[in-house]
């Protein structure tokens, strides 16, 4: 191509996006190589919810907190909205307020606070359902709405930041400094792979070593409800599958009692969140099926399910659904991410826990201060 790189990302989903950006923004020359014509995968067929509270204790709940900072400070700047800031995660059992209790006792609750059932009510317009005892509230997320923060991301990656697209590519390989490619050999002295889940096309001997599976979801876009919210909600099954909070000994007592009351819930991986958007839609969610290659053949079941549970936490009957999505990313069951080293010049990144648009700038620093050997 004639044009010489510190660094070739492969993969433009948000995790080779970081990386791409982190690197860009501290004057290295950055070229992205995308096999789809824009991000098509998990980047953009989530909620757009950064989340910090109740990601897992120490590493990840820090990489989420810097990663937070940098989706603030980079928003302005690519002209992406920040939909709405805050989580509010209602309880609606002894149990569950227990739970919020021991998580507040953590360093993981500074800033956060247990609010009355009435605080919850009129933050949230009147919603909450009649057994509803509290919510914990954490002012430190943020969300964007993914289908459009991606290509805004892009768009300003590229013109602001002098990054090169490579779309329609494909990457058949990854060792500097001639990387070969279906648009011809590009040169670049560094590479970063973000594959997702795509486990076969590079590095696959190595892929297949740390036993990853895929995690299928389902997600729902629902009507407007009349409500503007004034944060992400959440529900008490999410206080036993988020890490940061499930792995706390108070949350045993509330699994056994939600296992018991809601079976089918637990068997599709249904955990609720609610997220809304400029034009008052919401983005509502989710399921969790894993294999080695799911289907595409979501159960009912599940849309059944979520809906039912934003019933109970919401109080209110879910509005209409407008659209309906499945997704695929990577999963592994003892990391939330992996960084492999193919090669001394090469570095391969997997978030394996579904929290790449909130953990995906603090993981590329991390990346390229140890590849490129810079604080």
């Amino acid at each position: 191509m004639g044009k010489v790189y510190d660094l070739a990302v492969i993969g433009g989903g948000i995790i080779g996006l970081a990386h791409a950006v982190t690197a860009a923004r501290r004057g290295k020359r950055v070229v992205l190589i995308e096999r789809e014509r824009r991000a098509n995968g998990a980047s953009i067929r989530n909620f757009g919810f950064v989340t910090v509270t109740g990601q897992e204790r120490g590493e990840s709940w820090s990489l989420a907190r810097r990663t937070r900072d940098v989706w603030a400070d980079i928003v302005p700047q690519a002209g992406i909205t920040v939909e709405h800031r805050g989580l509010y995660l209602s309880a609606r059992s002894p149990e569950a307020i227990a739970v919020i209790e021991a998580f507040l006792e953590t360093e993981m609750g500074e800033g956060c606070g247990l609010i009355t059932a009435d605080a919850y009510r009129a933050a949230t317009g009147g919603l909450g359902g009649p057994d509803l005892l509290g919510a914990l509230y954490s002012p430190h997320e943020i969300r964007v709405e993914s289908r459009h923060a991606i290509p805004l991301l892009t768009r300003w990656a590229s013109e602001s930041l002098g990054i090169d697209f490579l779309t329609e590519t494909v990457a058949f390989s990854s060792l500097p400094p001639m990387i070969e490619t279906s648009r011809g050999v590009i040169e670049a002295g560094q590479v970063v792979v973000c594959p997702g889940d795509d486990f076969s096309t590079l590095w696959r001997e190595r892929i297949a070593a740390y036993a990853l599976r895929r995690c299928r979801l389902s997600m729902l876009r629902l009507a407007d409800p009349g409500v503007r919210l004034p944060g992400a909600l959440m529900s008490d099954l999410s206080l036993t599958r988020y890490a940061g909070y499930a792995a706390l000994p108070e949350a045993a007592a509330l699994k056994a009692k939600l296992l018991a009351e809601q079976p089918r819930h637990y068997d599709n991986g249904v955990h609720l969140i609610v997220a809304q958007g400029s034009d008052g839609t919401l983005i509502v969610g989710d399921s969790h099926h894993y294999d080695d290659l799911p289907g595409p053949f979501a159960p009912a079941s599940a849309e059944d399910d979520i809906l039912d549970e934003y019933a109970r936490a919401i109080g209110r009957p879910a509005p209409a659904v407008l659209e309906r999505w499945v997704g695929t990313y990577a999963t592994a069951d003892d990391r939330t991410y992996l960084v492999d080293t193919p090669a001394d010049n090469v570095r391969m990144v997997i978030v394996t826990g579904g929290t790449g648009a909130s953990t995906s700038f603090g993981i590329a620093e991390k990346v390229l201060n140890e590849l490129m050997g810079e604080a």
